[in-house]
């Protein structure tokens, strides 16, 4: 649920959203959500200052079941 949350986040930011993947793992107990885009739209999804990836780590934190650790990381 919370992948399909940030793809759907995630896409509605990005102009090529073909290139969008996302991936979950498992990482010391906790869920780490990797973010991949084309290079063109790195910029947009982290935002200005990082705002929009902070908007994105808060979202996504708050929607986890209670105590789920979340991590949200950018891959290029």
């Amino acid at each position: 649920m919370l992948k399909n949350i940030m793809d759907y986040v995630v896409k509605s930011l990005v102009e090529d959203t073909a290139s969008v993947a996302i991936t979950v793992t498992q990482l010391g107990g906790k869920d780490v959500f990797e973010i991949q885009v084309g290079t063109q739209d790195i910029g947009k999804v982290i935002g200005k200052d990082g705002q929009t990836i902070r908007a994105l780590r808060m979202l996504v934190t708050a929607l986890a079941p209670n105590g789920q650790e979340i991590e949200v990381t950018i891959i290029k």
